[in-house]
C-alpha cells in the first residue's frame, strides 16, 4: 500500500495476476506501516460492527424464536439455485439456512472469487456468494415478518479468510471446530490450532454462533462406547472459543443422535447425553444432529428416527436444530423432504413442548448412570490429554479413533514464526482493546 498508494484489492488482483512480486519490495518504516494499515483496520471493523447493529435491528423488528431453530442446507452447487431452495425452506418454517461448501473446498488454501454455479455436493464459498444469498434471506425475512439466519463453513485451510468473508456479510452462523480439520480433513495441527485461533476472536466480534463438529465423532467411531470423546471435544472447543474471546452465547457445541437403533434402551442413552450436555453447558446454544450413520434408505423407519431425535430435542432445550431428512441415504433432499422435515419438527416441538419441564429423571437410573460414566470417561480423557500434550495426544488417535502426525497433513507449510515487527491490528481491537 505504502510503495503503490493502492487499496488491498487492487495489490491482491495483481498478485494474482503475476504484475507484483511484494517479497521483492523493501521494508518502509515500522510506524507509516502501522498508521496506513490502522486506517484499513478501522474501517473494515466498523463495517463488521455495522453489520451486528443490523442484525439486532432485524431482531428488535421482529424479535427471536423461542425454542430451536430449525436449520435445514441447500447444496445444488449453483448459488442462484440455492436462493431458489432457501427462500422456499424459509417460508416453510427454517430458521437457519446453511449452504453446504462443495466438496473438496476444505482443502483449498485461497479462497475462489465470485458468484459461482458449479460446485459438487455443495457450492463453493465466497464472498459474492454470501452477499446474494444474504441479499436474499433478508428479502424473505421481510416479506415473513421474521430474521432468517444464514450458515457457512469456515474450517479447513482457510478459516481466518472466509470467517472475514462471513463477518463483512454478515453471515449468523459458521461451522468452526478446533480439532475438525486436524482429523477428518488431514490438516496439520498446528496450522489449525493457528487458524481457529483468528477465526474465532472474528467470529466472536461479528456476534457468530459457531457450530462445532464433534458429531462427526461418531460417523467413525461407536457412539456408545466412544461418547466420552464427545463431550473431551466439547470442553477444549469451548476452551479454545474463551481464549479467543467468543462468549458461550455464541458457542454452538455439537453433539448428535448415533447410537444403532438396535442397541435396547438406545434412545434412554440418546436423551442422557443430550441432557447432560444441556446441564453442562447452559449457556450454549447447543448443535444437535440428526441420525445418518444408520439411516438406511427405508423413509418410513428414517423418519420414526427422526422423530425420536426430534423429541429429545425438544425435552432437552437443544437451541440448533438440523432437521434429519427422511431420504437421508437416498439423495440430496428435495424441497419436498424439507418441507415434510420441518412439519414433523414444528408437530413434535407443539404437541410436546412442555415435556421437558415436567420430566425428573430416575434417581440412579439408567439415564443418570449412563451421563455420570459418560462424564468420568471424559475427565479421565481430558487428564490423559493434559499429561501428553494435545498434539501428542491426537499423535496417539485419541478422538474418533483417527491418528495424526505432528508435522503431517496439509498447510504445514504455511506455518512461520512470528517476526518481531509482526502485528494483527484486529485482534486487539476485536477482543475488546482500547480501540474496540
Amino acid at each position: 500500500m505504502l510503495h503503490t498508494g493502492m487499496r488491498p484489492q487492487e495489490i491482491a488482483e495483481r498478485i494474482a495476476n503475476e504484475h507484483y512480486n511484494i517479497t521483492k519490495l523493501p521494508a518502509k518504516d515500522a510506524f507509516e506501516i502501522e498508521d496506513a494499515i490502522n486506517k484499513i483496520a478501522i474501517e473494515t471493523v466498523e463495517r463488521i460492527r455495522s453489520n451486528r447493529s443490523r442484525r439486532k435491528e432485524f431482531l428488535n423488528k421482529y424479535g427471536d424464536k423461542a425454542g430451536p431453530y430449525l436449520y435445514v442446507i441447500v447444496a445444488t452447487g449453483n448459488i442462484y439455485e440455492d436462493i431458489i431452495q432457501a427462500q422456499a425452506a424459509a417460508k416453510q418454517g427454517a430458521d437457519i439456512i446453511a449452504v453446504i461448501r462443495t466438496t473438496g473446498q476444505s482443502l483449498l488454501d485461497y479462497v475462489p472469487y465470485g458468484a459461482t454455479t458449479e460446485g459438487f455436493g455443495g457450492t463453493y464459498a465466497t464472498q459474492e456468494n454470501f452477499r446474494l444469498m444474504r441479499s436474499a434471506l433478508d428479502e424473505s425475512g421481510t416479506e415473513l415478518g421474521r430474521y432468517i439466519r444464514l450458515c457457512n463453513y469456515c474450517s479447513g485451510l482457510c478459516m481466518p479468510e472466509i470467517a472475514a468473508m462471513g463477518a463483512l456479510e454478515r453471515l449468523d452462523v459458521m461451522l468452526n471446530d478446533a480439532l475438525y480439520g486436524i482429523l477428518f480433513r488431514d490438516i496439520n495441527m498446528k496450522r489449525t490450532i493457528v487458524d481457529q485461533f483468528f477465526s474465532r476472536v472474528i467470529n466472536g466480534f461479528a456476534g457468530v454462533i459457531i457450530n462445532t463438529g464433534e458429531d462427526n465423532y461418531l460417523t467413525t467411531a461407536d457412539a456408545i462406547e466412544e461418547a466420552h470423546t464427545v463431550l473431551a471435544s466439547q470442553f477444549l472447543n469451548e476452551a479454545f472459543a474463551k481464549t479467543a474471546g467468543l462468549p458461550e452465547e455464541q458457542m454452538g457445541l455439537g453433539h448428535a443422535f448415533e447410537i444403532d437403533p438396535e442397541v435396547e434402551n438406545g434412545f434412554l442413552y440418546e436423551l442422557a447425553q443430550a441432557q447432560m450436555a444441556r446441564e453442562i453447558f447452559p449457556a450454549a446454544p447447543l448443535k444437535y444432529m440428526p441420525p445418518t450413520k444408520f439411516m438406511t434408505g427405508n423413509v418410513f423407519l428414517g423418519n420414526v428416527q427422526d422423530a425420536l431425535f426430534n423429541i429429545i430435542n425438544v425435552v432437552t432445550d437443544q437451541r440448533i436444530q438440523l432437521l434429519g431428512m427422511l431420504t437421508e441415504a437416498v439423495h440430496t433432499p428435495f424441497m419436498s423432504d424439507r418441507a415434510l422435515a420441518i412439519e414433523n419438527a414444528r408437530y413434535i416441538r407443539t404437541t410436546m413442548r412442555g415435556l421437558g419441564d415436567e420430566i425428573v429423571f430416575k434417581e440412579g437410573g439408567i439415564m443418570q448412570a449412563r451421563a455420570r460414566q459418560v462424564l468420568t470417561d471424559a475427565v479421565a480423557l481430558l487428564k490423559r490429554i493434559e499429561s501428553v500434550g494435545l498434539f501428542t495426544s491426537l499423535e496417539q488417535g485419541v478422538f474418533a479413533d483417527i491418528k495424526r502426525p505432528l508435522d503431517g497433513g496439509k498447510g504445514l507449510d504455511g506455518v512461520v514464526e512470528k517476526d518481531e515487527q509482526y502485528q494483527n491490528p484486529f485482534i486487539r481491537r476485536m477482543m475488546g482493546g482500547e480501540e474496540a
